[in-house]
């Protein structure tokens, strides 16, 4: 019985030895090659002194030394925590105080950006560069002792070494922390949600059995990997043995190119990346190997579904649910998309996904309600934060009342409907939701509205304050491609499909609309913005 996240690599190394684990850009390892490059990274670990639980920050773009940090970690007995490398180095270095990192591993590229961060992170003694170092580097790690003027020491990235150093003896269980996942707020400092091996580990077992992953999948990996869903390429891969394909995702034909080239079979992104993928041309060695693509993040427009599933007319399409504290939520089975496009499913295997209204009561069908997770994906709760922990993290509605369980549940903040059949539809977030003449709008539903008209690329709606409505609708847009925006025709096409209160006040266009280091569209931002 697997208790700890690496041991999905180990059990896979004795299945299948040879079999190729993780690509990055020409170079690929076998699963025993990469099992023997876990062994290490940890044993490094353990003579640098660091010790269970204690926090290994990896802030790298994607590559084989960023998984075999991460997986290492955990053979360590430590706690790893993916840091996104679009992140600035101040906002770096909130997370290493944060979360008290005492080792970080990095690039010496990306060290020399991180130099007066590191000097106001006490907490930091040892960093660990990926790639090439220099000649004092090298020498000075003999020792592990900072070099003069710093207060943390450098080392270059282990040798391999023949045979496999003995993997240190098992510091963890199941229940114990193994990764802490920053995600970013509607407001405040992001918050570092807190994984334990079995979150990891159920989470992997539940997706990986839906998607159907086998050992012959080739996985694309585009989304980051301090994004749940984008650490999830690696561990439902990791589950079966199946291969993954690293991508810094910078231009969406280099993605249609790594299709080609390597027979992806299985592909996850968020609705941004997906309108990008979906304008672009598809060959048919790009198209002919892809079993499934899967969305996640947010609703995927209709109209770019539409389009991807003429992209990709034999692969089946999975749009999932999921938020970072409890991994993964629901999915909607491909059978239904064409009856229920707008679903975001029903639960994933072991999850318990109930609608409840805020005194807990469970809500009937066609009453929107605050989804809350049950099960063995829900998260820990925020690193060093016992207040937002207790808002979020509460004891589970009693939806049997002969159950008899005290565990904690995920309050997700989410606003949904399910219906008589048992399907689920997202409405909007909680903080999201846009107030204006009495009535609550969802966002969704006006963002469907403009994407549907053809006449924008990107589209977020936002509620703005308003001294006489309380908020109003503003949409904002990207042009479809070439050429401006025509908003005359835009709202003229809205208004036949939306309500008058529902409608936009005015229209602002830009070139491109900012996104979140996870790729999502960053509304906190946008917000913030056009409001002052």
């Amino acid at each position: 019985m697997r208790s700890q996240i690496h041991e999905l690599v180990a059990d896979a190394a004795g299945r299948s030895p040879d079999a190729p684990a993780v690509t990055y850009r020409d170079t690929t390892v076998s699963y025993l090659r990469l099992w023997q490059q876990l062994g290490d990274f940890a044993a490094l670990l353990g003579a640098l002194g660091l010790r269970r639980s204690e926090r290994v920050a990896v802030y790298l773009d994607k590559r084989i030394e960023t998984v075999v940090a991460l997986f290492g970690s955990s053979v360590a007995g430590c706690v790893f925590v993916p840091v996104n490398p679009l992140l600035k180095p101040a906002q770096v270095g909130y997370i290493l105080r944060d979360c008290g990192v005492r080792l970080l591993v990095t690039s010496a590229e990306r060290l020399e950006l991180l130099r007066g961060e590191l000097q106001e992170s006490k907490s930091v003694e040892h960093v660990v560069l990926a790639g090439p170092v220099t000649a004092a580097v090298t020498a000075a790690a003999a020792g592990a002792v900072p070099a003069p003027g710093e207060r943390y020491a450098v080392s270059p990235w282990p040798e391999p070494s023949s045979p496999l150093p003995p993997a240190p003896a098992a510091q963890a269980i199941d229940v114990d922390m193994a990764a802490i996942l920053y995600t970013s707020g509607s407001t405040g400092s992001p918050k570092g949600v807190v994984l334990s091996h079995r979150n990891l580990i159920a989470g992997a077992a539940s997706v990986a059995s839906y998607l159907g992953n086998q050992p012959d999948d080739v996985i694309l990996s585009v989304l980051p990997l301090s994004f749940d869903a984008g650490l999830s390429q690696l561990t439902t891969a990791f589950e079966v043995g199946a291969h993954v394909v690293l991508h810094n995702y910078l231009l969406p034909a280099d993605a249609v190119r790594l299709c080609a080239r390597h027979r992806v079979t299985g592909l996850t992104g968020v609705p941004p990346l997906w309108i990008q993928l979906a304008g672009q041309g598809w060959p048919a060695e790009a198209t002919a190997h892809l079993r499934y693509f899967a969305n996640t993040g947010g609703r995927m427009p209709k109209a770019t579904l539409d389009r991807l599933r003429a992209i990709f007319p034999a692969a089946r399409p999975y749009l999932m649910y999921g938020l970072t504290e409890a991994f993964r939520s629901t999915y909607l089975d491909p059978a239904e998309v064409d009856r229920r496009p707008d679903s975001i499913g029903k639960a994933i295997p072991n999850a318990e996904i109930l609608v409840v209204r805020p005194d807990g009561s469970t809500c009937d069908a066609g009453e929107e309600g605050e989804l809350v997770h049950r099960g063995a994906l829900v998260a820990m709760g925020y690193w060093n934060d016992p207040e937002r922990t207790a808002e979020r993290f509460r004891p589970a509605p009693a939806a049997d009342p002969g159950l008899c369980s005290t565990d904690v549940a995920v309050w997700s903040g989410d606003a949904v409907v399910r219906d008589e059949d048992g399907f689920l539809y997202f409405v909007g977030r909680n903080d999201e939701m846009i107030k204006t003449s009495g009535y609550r709008v969802s966002p969704t539903e006006v963002e469907e509205a403009a994407y549907e008209t053809g006449l924008v690329g990107d589209a977020v709606a936002l509620g703005l304050p308003d001294a006489a409505l309380g908020q109003h609708v503003l949409l904002v847009v990207s042009p479809p491609g070439v050429g401006p925006v025509d908003t005359t025709a835009l709202l003229a096409a809205m208004k036949k499909v939306l309500p008058a209160y529902m409608m936009p006040r005015r229209v602002e266009v830009r070139t491109q609309i900012p996104r979140s280091p996870n790729g999502k569209f960053d509304r906190a931002g946008l917000r913030a913005e056009l409001t002052a």
